[in-house]
């Protein structure tokens, strides 16, 4: 059984950082490939951040140059670093893997309040 669990989310005031992690289980995580995506209340969720099983990145347009997508093959583990937050980066946030046969797994998501 695929198990995705995220942390690192929180309150952090405008221009702060914060960094989440997705650590997966009951998959070849190593050549799985992985993403970030953010969901606020009432919209749909989009993409924020993509990882492939050789590590090449690719990012919305709204987070390029503030957050960096990574992964950790030996701890199953991936990361999102964000820096220079905006309250508009509000949102939970959620990580997908993709197993061998493209099957999708998500986790249950990290709740990320930028605020004042």
């Amino acid at each position: 059984q695929v198990q995705l669990v995220e942390s690192g989310g929180g309150l952090v005031q405008p221009g702060g950082s914060l960094r989440l992690s997705c650590t997966a289980s009951g998959i070849i995580f190593s050549s799985a490939p992985a993403a970030w995506y953010r969901q606020v209340s009432g919209k749909e969720r989009e993409l924020v951040a993509t990882i492939t099983s050789d590590a090449t990145t690719n990012y919305a347009d709204s987070v390029k140059g503030r957050f960096t997508i990574s992964r950790d093959n030996a701890k199953n583990t991936v990361y999102l670093q964000a820096n220079s937050l905006k309250p508009e980066d509000t949102a939970v946030y959620y990580c997908r893997v993709v197993n061998w046969y493209g099957i999708p797994y998500w986790g249950k998501g990290t709740l990320v309040t930028v605020s004042s």
